[in-house]
């Protein structure tokens, strides 16, 4: 039976995945609009709306069931990039792996936000639902790289320097994006229109949360930003691969344009529109970061590293 499955070719599942991937990095955006415009509850429950199979005729009940059907959409692909990896010809078992996470990290997805709504747009639940959200992106990164990089055509990079330096962002990064979900949890975003509806806000500093956290916010973005600016001049002058010296690059100016945006907003009283467009670039960031840190490769193993390596020589990357 098996023999009669259609066979899918290596380009065609590497634009399948890129797909999903884009579809996953499009919907973060949908739904920071959601919580922007104030639309978290325009349906009070899940998965219907208000109790009825459409939502009904009003901006923030449309919004929020948009976001599901868009949702439903983003589920297809991600079930696409799962199921045709065991179609690949010839079939990988990393990109199987990877491909299987995706339809699971969405199901996932949906759980989290029917809790969300459930439970009045908490604050944990809120935040939890971005954060999940960038966890998916990593699988669905390293898949679309995986895709389009067969094994073998990138060998291991013998500078520990372009592996590990490019590796150590994603800690800063991951704490640079909680504390962003910390601000938006402590800002003027209620998340909900509804009348009478109590959105809870985190306040562990009292009147001073939102102010402490953006600043600290902010000085993680700059030493980011220092980090990968740094990085790649180091890694220019050793002679780094090109993929990895334009992902550092463009991380970098993204990261750049984020305490543009993160400053113009802080002082015009953090306007919804201004908010979506530093969660647009934060995403952009996110996903060159990680496209990087598939670029710098795997390491040569310590038993095969010979002396090191002379300046200047052109540095290896794995797949």
């Amino acid at each position: 039976m098996r023999d009669r499955l259609p066979e899918i070719s290596p380009r065609t599942y590497a634009y399948v995945a890129t797909a999903a991937t884009v579809s996953l990095a499009v919907i973060v955006l949908t739904g920071a609009g959601v919580r922007l415009t104030g639309s978290g509850l325009g349906c009070t429950n899940w998965p219907t709306c208000d109790g009825d199979v459409l939502a009904p005729a009003t901006v923030h009940s449309w919004i929020e069931y948009g976001n599901r059907l868009i949702s439903g959409l983003v589920g297809l692909l991600a079930i696409a990039a799962g199921l045709l990896a065991f179609l690949r010809k010839p079939f990988r078992r990393d990109l199987a792996i990877l491909g299987a996470l995706l339809p699971v990290g969405v199901v996932a997805q949906a759980l989290l936000g029917m809790w969300t709504v459930k439970f009045h747009l908490q604050p944990g639940f809120v935040m939890g639902h971005f954060l999940l959200s960038m966890v998916i992106l990593i699988a669905a990164v390293g898949l679309v790289w995986g895709a389009w990089h067969e094994p073998g055509s990138r060998p291991r990079n013998p500078d520990m320097l372009a592996v590990w330096g490019t590796r150590a962002l994603f800690p800063l990064a991951s704490l640079l994006f909680f504390m962003g979900t910390v601000a938006t949890a402590a800002g003027p975003h209620p998340g909900s229109q509804r009348t009478g509806e109590v959105v809870h806000r985190l306040d562990f500093k009292g009147s001073d949360t939102l102010d402490w956290t953006i600043h600290n916010h902010g000085r993680l973005g700059t030493l980011l930003g220092v980090s990968c600016v740094v990085l790649w001049y180091v890694l220019r002058r050793r002679g780094a691969d090109r993929t990895l010296l334009n992902s550092l690059a463009a991380t970098a100016i993204l990261v750049g344009v984020q305490g543009v945006v993160g400053a113009i907003q802080y002082f015009n009283g953090l306007p919804s529109g201004v908010v979506w467009i530093h969660i647009v670039v934060a995403t952009m960031a996110w996903v060159t970061m990680l496209w990087a840190i598939c670029a710098a490769g795997r390491p040569v193993p310590r038993a095969e590293r010979v002396g090191e390596r002379k300046p200047g020589a052109a540095v290896g990357q794995s797949a």
